[in-house]
């Protein structure tokens, strides 16, 4: 194949090779999709269990309730997703703190296997704490 190509217009244009696709897509939807998450879930979380609950709004939930929603397989999935979410949303947001904050541009590759290898390690973790669990 010619090196140097003609486009439409008359102007040559080289030839740039294939093209390869970057993982930032996937990675910056993880890290909105866990933002999204947390800050829709926790906030309520917290405000159920440490403000509704010992103010005497709500009642408390019984051992047995908790343990039989707990140790449902659906339960036990989604809560997979929301952990392996928050982790990379923290992985995501590391690297970038460490890359633009710290301005550590040498490092971008070692920070980037580092951080998200980490959050990947959790997910791990988190899902075989999750399937051991009951």
């Amino acid at each position: 194949m010619n090196p140097v190509a003609k486009e439409a217009g008359g102007t040559q244009v080289a030839d740039a090779g294939p093209v390869t696709r970057s993982r930032e897509p996937l990675l910056w939807s993880l890290f909105s999709a866990g933002g999204m998450a947390s800050a829709m879930l926790l906030p309520a979380l917290a405000g159920m269990l440490w403000i509704a609950v010992p103010a005497g709004w709500v009642a408390a939930p019984e051992h047995g309730a908790i343990l039989a929603v707990a140790t449902h397989p659906l339960t036990r999935a989604a809560v997979a997703v929301l952990l392996t979410l928050f982790f990379f949303h923290w992985a995501h947001r590391f690297r970038y703190t460490l890359y633009d904050g710290l301005q550590l541009y040498h490092l971008n590759l070692l920070i980037a296997v580092a951080t998200y290898g980490i959050a990947s390690a959790l997910s791990a973790l988190a899902l075989w704490i999750l399937w051991t669990l009951g």
